[in-house]
C-alpha cells in the first residue's frame, strides 16, 4: 500500500517515519518531496579503469564540492546528497522519484539506485546525470525528487540490522561501497 498525504504526515508526526528537517509543506497527495543538499561528489575523466572490488579505484581521480548551485554540464554525473536524512521503520519502504519538472530539463536523479530498505537510516545518496544538450543549474535546497512510501509486512532483518548495511548512517554524497562484497 502506498501511503497518501495525511498517512506520511501521520506517521511523521508520530515518529513513525523519521524525516530531519520536516517542513510539512512538502508533502504531496502520495509522496514527500525532497531537497538536494550541497555536498556533491564526481570522477575526473580519464582512462583509468575503476573496479568495484577495489576500494582505491572507487575513490580515485573524484573531485568534491560544498556548494549553494553547481552546473551541470551534458553528459556529466555527479553524486550528491539529499538535504534531509530519513529513518525508516522496519515495516515502510521508500522510492526515490524525480519530480517531472526537473526530468523536463533532462536531469535523472537516480541511475537505479532509487530504493530505500526499511530500516534505513541516513541521508540519501542521489545519482543525477544531465541528458540535456544544455547545462543544467542546480541549486542546494531545491525540490529535487519524492519519496513514495509503502506499507509492508515486517522486515525480518531491516536494513538497520544488516551486519552488511554498507550505508547505514551515511551523510554527503557517498561513494560506491561495492568493494566490501564479498568477490
Amino acid at each position: 500500500m502506498i501511503l497518501v498525504d495525511w498517512q506520511i504526515e501521520d506517521r511523521i508526526r508520530r515518529g513513525h517515519i523519521g524525516i530531519d528537517p520536516f517542513d510539512p509543506a512538502l508533502i504531496q497527495p502520495n509522496s514527500l518531496d525532497i531537497r538536494l543538499g550541497s555536498h556533491f561528489v564526481w570522477y575526473t575523466p580519464g582512462d583509468a579503469v575503476i573496479d568495484p572490488y577495489h576500494k582505491e579505484s572507487i575513490a580515485s581521480s573524484v573531485e568534491e564540492v560544498v556548494a549553494d548551485e553547481i552546473v551541470l554540464q551534458p553528459g556529466k554525473f555527479v553524486l550528491a546528497e539529499t538535504f534531509e536524512a530519513i529513518e525508516l521503520p522496519d515495516n515502510i519502504v521508500a522510492s526515490i522519484e524525480g519530480k517531472s519538472s526537473i526530468a523536463r530539463l533532462g536531469i535523472e536523479l537516480h541511475q537505479t539506485g532509487g530504493w530505500i530498505d526499511a530500516g534505513f537510516r541516513g541521508t540519501i545518496t542521489l545519482e543525477m546525470c544531465n541528458v540535456n544538450q544544455r547545462p543544467v543549474r542546480i541549486y542546494a535546497g531545491m525540490p529535487i525528487g519524492q519519496l513514495v512510501f509503502y506499507m509492508t509486512e515486517r522486515a525480518e532483518q531491516p536494513y538497520n540490522l544488516k551486519k552488511d548495511a554498507k550505508y547505514m548512517d551515511q551523510r554527503q554524497a557517498t561513494l560506491s561501497r561495492y568493494h566490501e562484497n564479498p568477490r
